[in-house]
């Protein structure tokens, strides 16, 4: 008990660290994506906010103690939240990405966005991983779907820099759509199993 005490308290650490990453590398993110009127990166901005949402939802979760029964529906009700999130992702990335196939609107290669892209690539994926392990070990679904969501993300951090790269060295302004339109797949699928509740709580 006291070893799942303390493995919580090390996943609220990290969640609490990314509430306040990602509320800064969302006002930064907008801030600088209106300047360069850069969609990408005030999408990437929005899609922070996402992540903070579902941060905020397991700090609650794991914060909130009880019975086995009551850890559970605790857990099925986080699980529905973050798969809303999830959803509400997708569903941005399919609307920026078919947007700018159909205008043909290149990324803006600003500086401060590519900075903002690859320290989160840098973090997210660290971050990801831990919160994965963590949650394997106290059997909880609910921070295993919102530890892919972190790592989802961080994906978004490649394929914002894939892009970016591609359009600025080869001049291929379609790189950044696509890389959004691969990844709706994956964020669809996570987000059906948070709401089904699949697996739920269960040791992996």
């Amino acid at each position: 008990m006291d070893l799942k005490k303390s493995l919580i308290k090390k996943a609220l650490i990290i969640n609490c660290f990314l509430i306040v990453y990602n509320i800064i590398e969302a006002v930064v993110s907008v801030f600088f994506g209106m300047r360069a009127e850069s969609i990408a990166l005030v999408g990437f901005g929005l899609d922070s906010m996402i992540e903070v949402s579902s941060a905020v939802i397991l700090v609650w979760r794991l914060s909130h103690s009880g019975t086995e029964e009551e850890g559970h529906e605790k857990d099925r009700k986080a699980l529905f939240l973050i798969g809303i999130s999830f959803f509400l992702l997708a569903a941005y990335v399919v609307y920026q990405s078919t947007n700018k196939l159909i205008k043909h609107e290149m990324p803006d290669s600003s500086i401060p966005g590519i900075i903002i892209a690859g320290l989160s690539l840098a973090i997210m994926p660290v971050l990801g991983l831990m919160k994965k392990k963590i949650a394997r070990q106290i059997g909880s679904r609910a921070l295993e779907a919102d530890a892919m969501e972190t790592l989802i993300c961080s994906y978004l951090s490649f394929a914002l820099l894939f892009g970016l790269g591609l359009n600025a060295w080869l001049g291929w302004w379609w790189a950044d759509p696509v890389a959004g339109l691969v990844m709706v797949y994956f964020l669809i699928k996570e987000g059906r199993e948070a709401i089904q509740g699949e697996n739920c709580c269960s040791q992996k």
